[in-house]
């Protein structure tokens, strides 16, 4: 028998070895467990709980924000927090198998937390009716599912969630950031939401499209929302009305919203407005989760509280559809293929044709400038763009700046301006060529010139 289970637990996939977090305070303890997730993936974690904690306690598992195998570590200061009010609380490691920044299900890791959710409900000493589940950012779209699918969810707990649709949030958190930096202009109106759109329709974004409310609208436990005042990824002025409008309309009105003043994304303490996440929690944050818990589960579910100071919330979020056909994947590689053989081909053409020594037509200064304006344009300002992107999140890095436009987006609307006046001329020349050589080469830019005018007014490098 022992060899046969050692065969069978050989056989289900894990991703880590078992690590106990490191240096528990005294008053904690920590019970090691593993559990099967979606695909029989294996995962690991850890249950903290008070020591001497009474027996009839309640559980809370914490789901994880965005990250791709994240340690049970991250959320280790919320779980001794919550393990100090009284609960048993299992953190594990996040799945890396499945998961990853172009690869994502919010309903894979609902399986996952459900598969941590009865793993808690058997430990000694806690109540199976009483056992929660707690969900940070991204998790705040994971939590929800798993307990519209499973009877063993007591109550539910978010913290920094969002009532949007992930691209959405993302891009509002991008350009808000840009915003606090001074950006304004087609680079935060047009081409970030853009960039945003191009690659979910790639496939580059994994569940863009995703829908919280419906989601929201079957929740039947009771709920306690929390935010930071200072929440620079989850637009929190906008999020807590959506969600209570959704639990409403599902006949839920047990629910509680708290904004933590001085707080940011995860309800830490923030020194500067949300850029800087301190290691402390909130003041008063793991008490009223520790005070609320204790209250749903005795049966004394709240009424519709919203308590705390207002949000601090810049700009609206706004929206980010699916692209047209001509706005697409493809067609935007498409164009940038396009655009490159055709202001490439310019100087290709007269390379190929001194080397088989032909005849080159005298290049004039309008050629030049198109053939460099149309490969740098569009070469600098993806590169620019993904830059600002990767970047962009609470501290935006745009570079120099000139009034409320990056300098380096100026130059790059100063080229796109250029090439577009010199591909003009140069269709006036290209009527007028005498040989069919020269014909080829200044059709080649003129072809591209024609491609480059609407990208670049797409793009906003036409646009103020």
């Amino acid at each position: 028998m022992a060899v046969l289970a050692v065969l069978l637990a050989s056989a289900v996939p894990a991703q880590a070895a078992v690590l106990a977090p490191p240096g528990l305070p005294g008053d904690l303890t920590s019970t090691e467990v593993s559990f099967l997730g979606d695909g029989d993936l294996r995962l690991n974690g850890s249950v903290i709980t008070a020591t001497g904690a009474p027996a009839g306690r309640p559980g809370i598992v914490l789901v994880h924000g965005a990250g791709t195998g994240t340690p049970r570590e991250k959320l280790l200061a919320e779980a001794e927090a919550f393990a100090r009010q009284g609960m048993s609380v299992l953190v594990y490691d996040k799945r890396s198998v499945g998961y990853s920044l172009f690869e994502r299900s919010y309903a894979q890791l609902a399986r996952d937390a459900l598969g941590a959710v009865e793993t808690l409900r058997r430990q000694p000493g806690v109540d199976p009716a009483k056992v929660g589940i707690w969900g940070l950012s991204e998790g705040g779209w994971v939590a929800p599912i798993a307990a519209t699918r499973s009877t063993g969810i007591a109550f539910v707990v978010l913290v920094g969630a969002n009532a949007l649709q992930p691209l959405r949030q993302q891009a509002w958190a991008v350009a808000a950031g840009l915003r606090k930096a001074g950006v304004g202009g087609s680079l935060v109106d047009r081409a970030e939401p853009n960039l945003y759109r191009v690659i979910a329709d790639g496939g580059l974004f994994p569940e863009p499209y995703h829908d919280p409310e419906p989601v929201i609208e079957r929740l039947r436990q009771p709920v306690l929302g929390i935010w930071g005042v200072h929440d620079l990824l989850t637009p929190p002025r906008e999020t807590p009305p959506i969600l209570a409008g959704a639990l409403e309309k599902g006949g839920n009105r047990s629910y509680t919203f708290r904004f933590f003043a001085d707080a940011d994304h995860a309800a830490h303490l923030t020194p500067d407005g949300g850029v800087t996440r301190q290691p402390e929690l909130a003041p008063g944050y793991a008490e009223l989760v520790g005070t609320w818990v204790r209250e749903v589960t005795a049966g004394r579910a709240p009424v519709a509280q919203v308590s705390g100071p207002a949000p601090q919330q810049a700009s609206d979020s706004f929206g980010v559809p699916p692209t047209a056909w001509w706005e697409s994947a493809a067609v935007q590689v498409l164009a940038l293929v396009l655009l490159l053989v055709a202001f490439g081909g310019y100087p290709v053409v007269a390379l190929v044709r001194r080397l088989r020594r032909r005849p080159v037509a005298p290049v004039t200064r309008a050629a030049r400038l198109a053939c460099a304006g149309g490969l740098l344009a569009p070469v600098g300002g993806f590169a620019y763009l993904f830059y600002v992107v990767m970047t962009g999140g609470k501290l935006a890095a745009p570079g120099p700046m000139a009034g409320d436009r990056p300098l380096l987006w100026l130059v790059l609307q100063a080229v796109a301006v250029v090439t577009v006046v010199a591909t003009a001329v140069t269709g006036a020349r290209w009527r007028r060529a005498a040989s069919r050589g020269e014909r080829v080469r200044l059709g080649l830019l003129v072809a591209g010139g024609v491609v480059f005018v609407p990208w670049a007014l797409y793009w906003g490098l036409l646009v103020p």
